[in-house]
């Protein structure tokens, strides 16, 4: 292999990296809006509810774990942004610490560049398990309780223990799939 083969391959690698970490951050930035609007959504007023029975109501406990979980999702968004941030702010400094034939190289660790990307993924996957968690809250605050068997609050809440978990899966194995790379 020669040293245009290596170069040109040491660009795309570092250039695929700058985009997966924009899209993690372009990502969790749309998320982190979603949970400020469930933020400033009022769960005790009673005209967010439409049940009618008060047995199937949900109780004070149902909508402190809403903003818990909304925090914990913040929390892990900001952690997942700040990480790629950072390491996309690593590549970009190290691209113009080497010039070679008038071309520049990234010369980066790439240990640390996976480990970090992992610590990014893994970051978004707990966010959106605890936005999750938040939206099934949201229904039972809305619909009913899942406990009293309300088939709206079901019916609401099975695509999304569904779905958003075959998609947190199929993230998960582009992830390590790219972390094997």
């Amino acid at each position: 292999m020669d040293v245009a083969d290596a170069s040109s391959r040491r660009k795309v690698g570092t250039s695929v990296h700058i985009t997966t970490l924009d899209g993690i951050v372009n990502v969790n930035s749309l998320f982190t809006l979603a949970v400020f609007i469930g933020l400033t959504w009022n769960p005790t007023d009673p005209l967010n509810s439409f049940v009618s029975g008060s047995s199937c109501a949900a109780g004070f406990s149902i909508a402190e774990d809403l903003v818990a979980f909304h925090v914990y999702s913040f929390s892990c968004f900001l952690f997942s942004s700040l990480v790629a941030l950072g390491l996309k702010q690593a590549i970009r400094l190290s691209r113009g610490s080497v010039t070679y034939r008038f071309e520049i190289f990234a010369h980066i660790n790439k240990t640390a560049l996976r480990v970090g990307m992992l610590m990014s993924g893994a970051g978004s996957v707990c966010g959106c398990l605890f936005l999750m968690l938040a939206l099934v809250n949201v229904v039972q605050i809305k619909l009913g309780t899942l406990a009293c068997g309300s088939s709206y609050s079901f019916a609401a809440v099975v695509p999304l223990l569904i779905f958003v978990p075959i998609g947190l899966v199929i993230y998960v194995c582009m992830v390590l799939y790219a972390f094997t790379r």
